[in-house]
């Protein structure tokens, strides 16, 4: 375990590699980086330190791991389940690498882009697009979350059925480890043969094991043709049974395919401003086709109105709507990117990011909304998200005019409850979220044995004195 208190000279060491620019310790300054986004949790700290280049990170680490002292890493701290933020005990140096936001080199024959951990996956995305090519890890918080922290928690997002998780994207890693020393595995290669793949190691462990300074990131051909729709669906095995008939025509064009609630959406348009309905009528349940092919000829809009048209007439589909312009298309991915802020205004919610084998999804969200239902009278399920990859958030928003801490307080009651049906299904409690400081409780019940032993040996055996995130993912 990490010592009681920081070595002697600590904050005066760290403000002569670091600077004034480099070390925060004004209680104002410090402020925004101890709390998270949903404001479960807000810690302490003894400072912020503020890196320029991965050196500087090692050196840190080095500082740190020589009294003990525990660190807490953030990149854009928008972690969904507390990974980010220090604990209340005022003992952990929070380490942000926001100053690391360069892109280092970028190859459109390669297809690949070297980004630092601190640059933003907004900025990666604009790079990759003005190189004429395509990084396609997308989600809600793209604006803010960086490369490190996407790598970090392997973040999924809405492209996984077509590009895979961050860590399908990932060639290459520049790591410090928890002894300070740095290891440059920045390898551009698409096959290295050579021994244990490490860098996959450090892809998901939620800094536990090492800080993420720098990826080597795949690229890929930039779309040349596009559609997208907005379709109201009969119901969860309809929205499945619409995938399977896009994924069957042309597997290879399905970029995203997103399933949404009438609950959800009603919340979108209530809440956000400019969001609206695209279709005539409200319904139960939606789903958002993204359709997308490097081949400028490919005809994606005319294989999309004749999948819907057989959609409709087989009863899947209720009304659709296709995006005539790039921005009609951005005001509907709005719909679902607005999901989490909409849920947030309309009151307190409780975050259950699972996963389940792609067709257990329809019964997953019947099963769990009858439960949660339930067990909470009056509250109502928001099941949204990646049908096409098994990753639904099946979130619960509280009963109208219910006290919001009171709701809260039934958190672990409410994630069991989720969790039971999605063990019994086959599923994980952890898809795309992490584990965090929120679900390390459940690590030995789902991951016990032998697989949870590996782990914690693995942990042991590189940060033998616990300074790296402690509290986060093991129990």
């Amino acid at each position: 375990m990490p010592d009681a208190a920081p070595p002697a000279g600590l904050l005066d060491r760290l403000h002569a590699l670091l600077g004034p620019r480099g070390l925060l310790t004004e209680p104002g300054d410090i402020a925004p980086h101890l709390s998270d986004w949903r404001g479960l949790y807000r810690g302490a700290a003894l400072a912020v330190a503020r890196p320029a280049d991965a050196a500087e990170v090692a050196a840190v680490v080095r500082l740190c791991a020589e009294g003990g002292t525990p660190i807490t890493v953030q990149g854009g701290n928008t972690s969904m389940v507390g990974g980010a933020t220090p604990d209340e005990s005022g003992r952990h140096l929070v380490l942000s690498l926001a100053r690391l936001n360069r892109i280092r080199d970028l190859d459109p024959v390669d297809m690949t882009m070297t980004a630092e951990a601190g640059v933003v996956l907004k900025a990666a995305q604009v790079a990759a697009a003005e190189a004429g090519c395509l990084f396609p890890l997308s989600l809600g918080a793209e604006g803010t979350a960086t490369v490190g922290g996407v790598l970090s928690t392997n973040a999924g997002g809405n492209t996984t059925v077509r590009y895979g998780n961050a860590r399908e994207l990932m060639l290459g890693l520049e790591v410090v480890l928890p002894d300070g020393s740095l290891w440059n595995g920045l390898r551009r290669l698409r096959k290295d043969n050579t021994g244990y793949a490490l860098r996959h190691l450090f892809v998901g462990a939620e800094g536990t094991l090492g800080i993420v300074t720098a990826a080597v990131l795949r690229m890929f051909p930039r779309a040349r043709d596009t559609a997208l729709a907005f379709c109201a669906v009969a119901d969860e095995e309809a929205a499945l049974a619409l995938f399977r008939r896009f994924r069957d025509r042309d597997e290879g064009a399905v970029r995203a395919f997103e399933y949404m609630s009438g609950a959800g959406v009603d919340f979108a348009v209530r809440h956000i401003e400019g969001v609206t309905l695209p279709v005539a009528a409200r319904a139960d349940h939606y789903v958002l086709v993204d359709l997308a092919s490097s081949r400028p000829d490919a005809g994606l809009r005319e294989m999309a109105e004749a999948v819907l048209f057989e959609a409709m007439e087989a009863g899947l589909v209720l009304d659709a709507a296709l995006a005539e312009s790039e921005a009609q298309a951005q005001r509907i991915w709005r719909i679902r990117e607005e999901h989490p802020e909409a849920q947030k205004r309309e009151g307190a919610s409780v975050k259950n990011d699972v996963s389940v084998p792609v067709s257990k999804v329809p019964e997953m969200i019947r099963r769990c909304s009858a439960a949660l239902r339930e067990l909470v009278p009056g509250s109502r399920p928001v099941p949204f998200g990646h049908i096409g990859d098994g990753n639904i958030h099946m979130n619960l928003e509280q009963p109208e005019g219910m006290d919001p801490a009171a709701f809260l307080a039934r958190s672990h009651d409410i994630m069991d409850c989720v969790n039971a049906v999605v063990r019994d299904l086959g599923g994980s409690f952890s898809a795309e979220h992490g584990i965090g400081r929120l679900k390390t409780g459940m690590m030995a019940d789902w991951r016990g044995g032998a697989e949870l032993a590996a782990m914690q040996a693995i942990k042991a055996a590189l940060d033998p004195r616990g300074i790296m995130n402690p509290g986060r993912v093991l129990p």
